[in-house]
């Protein structure tokens, strides 16, 4: 069961060069080395399923969804040597972020 205390990071890139293999891929492996960051309580890497709704955006390449036991490890990760590596090596990989956060509602 979720706790009000965890603190759930989603984040959705679309790539600058949307067909290329290889950027897709560089992202990926960011993204795994990422997941190693011990503040970590839980993460995903996705890319959009093949689900068609209005409601639904599924432009984006790839998807990190990290969670957190709660804010004060969300703090931690953001400035976190390997969180400000990833951003470094990887940014020109994307031409778009959108992050959405959230915490336990009950």
């Amino acid at each position: 069961m979720l706790t009000q205390n965890l603190f759930v990071h989603h984040v959705y890139f679309w790539l600058e060069h949307p067909n290329n293999e290889q950027e897709k891929a560089a992202l990926l492996e960011g993204l795994k080395k990422l997941s190693k960051l011990p503040s970590i309580h839980q993460f995903h890497i996705g890319t959009a399923a093949p689900t068609n709704r209005d409601v639904i955006d599924s432009t984006y390449a790839l998807s990190w969804l990290a969670i957190f036991e709660n804010a004060a490890d969300q703090d931690a990760y953001q400035v976190d040597p390997i969180h400000l590596e990833f951003v470094a090596t990887c940014k020109h990989l994307w031409k778009k972020v959108v992050v959405y956060d959230s915490l336990g509602a009950f």
